[in-house]
């Protein structure tokens, strides 16, 4: 897996202070796009152990009160994202068990395969479906589009 960028501080993409991912890779090519340089899966730079060590450090850094963490992209569900991005949301939830996760998708929820379900299920909050740039609106909270669906899960 490939990534664009990591941000250890983040108080944009989700609820309250965050580290964000921002993974390579994206089949969606959405009209107005803002993040048009993740769509190559090899895009960026290669996702190495250090990078994900670094990422659960940081969320148990005691010194910033980080809530958890966002996956956005490019899209954490693409087929080439899909081996990497469960092995670190099965990390976080077994290491980092108080922060939430939040994940960014162009897909949408029904029409999710097996494996893409496996990360859902780990997820607090998965904000579903492709940009629509006539349906664009700068007002609503971690959406771009009207037609995206912002899903809250409970876990167990």
């Amino acid at each position: 897996m490939h990534y664009s960028a990591y941000h250890s501080v983040d108080v944009v993409n989700g609820e309250g202070t965050r580290c964000t991912l921002f993974v390579s890779g994206c089949e969606h090519a959405c009209k107005g796009c803002y993040n048009q340089s993740t769509w190559r899966a090899d895009a960026g730079h290669l996702y190495i152990q250090a990078l994900e060590d670094q990422i659960i450090a940081d969320l148990n850094d005691e010194r910033i009160k980080r809530r958890g963490l966002t996956l956005s992209g490019g899209d954490p569900l693409h087929p080439v994202n899909i081996k990497t991005i469960l092995q670190l949301v099965k990390r976080v939830r077994c290491e980092c068990p108080t922060k939430d996760i939040w994940l960014w998708s162009g897909y949408q929820l029904d029409e999710l395969n097996e494996q893409q379900m496996q990360i859902i299920k780990l997820v607090d909050v998965l904000i579903d479906g492709k940009f629509e740039q006539d349906k664009a609106d700068p007002t609503l909270l971690w959406r771009g589009s009207s037609n995206q669906v912002v899903h809250r899960f409970k876990r167990e």
